[in-house]
């Protein structure tokens, strides 16, 4: 599997894709990503979303009208891609698939597995192909996604910490924002998050 990853838009939100068997899965699409993405997903096969923030579906339409694929979001942020609730600007789109809650999709026969971990929108999901986590904002290098927007939740954000820290795997992560981490680095940095919900 091949990673390519590239910092878009004013938030410097990372677009992803990812090669696997010679078919590419665009995640997250940010503002301004179409003419890296065409330079360099050769076979696109879907478009993934962790969740419903303009700048990770920001280019959601201009790449699905260019190469056809469907788009896969996070059933409780669905409602995110149809309808730009802060004025924001970006495109509108329906998703082909409202995933379900730490469902496992098997996309043109490759196991991607949405992992759910609401809080910083109901939604939230990390998206696991392999042994490689996409986060996403619900966590990233040192640090783990706000809960003070529309349709945040405190609560939710802190049992998603909590199922975190279960995990047994030391697993890569590729967050939304910065630079990748892993999984145990991670739950050592998020116990001290806890204090604060």
């Amino acid at each position: 599997m091949k990673v390519l990853y590239k910092p878009v838009g004013p938030y410097e939100e990372n677009t992803y894709i990812v090669s696997k068997e010679g078919k590419d899965f665009i995640i997250d699409p940010g503002q301004g990503s179409i003419n890296w993405i065409t330079k360099n997903a050769k076979n696109p096969v879907a478009i993934l979303n962790t969740h419903g923030h303009s700048d990770h579906i920001w280019s959601n339409k201009i790449v699905q009208d260019k190469f056809k694929v469907p788009i896969y979001c996070p059933k409780d942020d669905c409602f995110m891609l149809m309808n730009d609730y802060d004025k924001e600007g970006y495109d509108l789109t329906i998703p082909d698939f409202k995933v379900k809650e730490n469902e496992t999709l098997f996309i043109s026969e490759i196991k991607i597995e949405f992992l759910h971990f609401p809080g910083h929108t109901p939604g939230s999901s990390v998206i696991k192909i392999e042994d490689a986590l996409f986060s996403g904002d619900f966590i990233f290098n040192g640090s783990i996604g706000r809960t003070d927007f529309a349709f945040s939740s405190p609560k939710d954000m802190k049992k998603s910490i909590n199922n975190f820290l279960k995990i047994k795997e030391d697993l890569i992560i590729f967050p939304g924002h910065g630079p990748h981490t892993s999984v145990k680095a991670e739950q050592k940095n998020l116990k001290r998050f806890l204090k604060f919900y």
